[in-house]
């Protein structure tokens, strides 16, 4: 087992190292932030704050710049010192990636490749990416292991899978050694309420029921006919804490010598819509206005993750796995930032 300091821990490690989060101040990116400074690590984040907030790194040295700017990030890695990268600079809507995929392939791939290759010239050689269980595609058996064939049916999901197949090959020809964790829903807000989820738009469930109960657009649910107990997706939601946990142990595991991996990192207990919806419901003492539209295509009726690798190899278990937990958690954020992170500036 590799030494490891949890989200709300200290340090039991000497000489915790400095890390270049790209990305860092978007929602992933952010707490996973908050959980390596608290663990001891030194940060830096380099962010174009185009989906990321200023006001989320919590006072961690931040860099405006676009990951596609290899002298940037070069520039970024010598003068911070940094012997590891945290890459969560990637665009995330699949429908989005299906109408511009030349953009997906110029963010996701290109600024990959050229923060790699800065890694390549500054001599850093530990690298953690943010990927997808959209590198799977459709489901040929549940739960999704790691071994489960990769055959993206969006572009999204092929840019993540195009990074993570080049990683074998700058670690041989570089010896950078990377380990990939592919996310099912990330869901939920940081337990002490300085962070939370903020995007523009907002396609996540959680934060949508969230708005529907609280006057917003009527939540929209894509398909009520899907062979499920209630007649609605599946799911499976991971709080974005046990997010960063994940990043820390996937870090923590490279620092101590382990080989490159890729990691799934899921609850393995789905949900319905309908469940989102009801426990939003809990949360916050309101009807969650709703409607039925048409499936979405290419949804799949069930998903979810098989954690075993995670958690025989990193000794990673979801703390905050409770849908009720992930909800309430949302709820104090979204309750207390009615506007975001634009209501902590005014």
């Amino acid at each position: 087992m590799t030494p490891h300091v949890g989200v709300s821990g200290t340090p039991d490690r000497p000489g915790a190292s400095t890390i270049l989060v790209t990305g860092g101040a978007g929602y992933i990116g952010s707490h996973t932030v908050k959980a390596l400074r608290r663990a001891g690590h030194r940060v830096v984040i380099f962010d174009d704050l185009s989906a990321g907030h200023r006001e989320a790194a919590l006072g961690a040295p931040l860099i405006e710049g676009d990951v596609r700017d290899v002298d940037a990030v070069r520039r970024a890695l010598r003068e911070s010192a940094a012997s590891g990268v945290m890459h969560f600079a990637g665009w995330l809507l699949v429908s989005e990636s299906v109408r511009d995929p030349v953009g997906y392939y110029r963010n996701n791939v290109l600024g990959a490749l050229a923060t790699l290759q800065a890694m390549v010239e500054a001599g850093c050689r530990r690298f953690v990416f943010s990927s997808t269980c959209a590198v799977y595609g459709e489901p040929r058996e549940l739960p999704l292991r790691e071994t489960h064939p990769t055959a993206p049916v969006n572009a999204y999901g092929q840019t993540k899978l195009a990074v993570e197949q080049a990683l074998p090959h700058f670690e041989r020809a570089y010896g950078i050694r990377a380990v990939s964790l592919r996310y099912f829903n990330a869901a939920g807000a940081d337990p002490e309420g300085e962070l939370g989820e903020d995007h523009d738009p907002e396609i996540h469930a959680i934060p949508r029921a969230i708005a529907a109960a609280s006057g917003g657009p009527v939540f929209e649910i894509f398909g009520e006919d899907y062979p499920t107990p209630d007649g609605t997706c599946l799911r499976d939601y991971v709080h974005v804490a046990d997010l960063a946990d994940a990043h820390l142990r996937a870090l923590h595991h490279l620092e101590g010598g382990g080989p490159s991996a890729a990691y799934n990192v899921g609850t393995e207990q789905p949900s319905s819509v309908k469940d989102v919806l009801a426990a939003v419901e809990r949360a916050t003492g309101r009807p969650v206005p709703r409607h039925a539209v048409l499936r979405r295509p290419g949804d799949p009726s069930v998903l979810y993750a098989s954690a075993a690798r995670i958690r025989e190899e990193l000794g990673w278990r979801p703390q905050r796995a409770a849908l009720d937990t992930i909800v309430g958690d949302a709820w104090r954020w979204h309750s207390s930032r009615p506007a975001g992170f634009q209501t902590a500036t005014r």
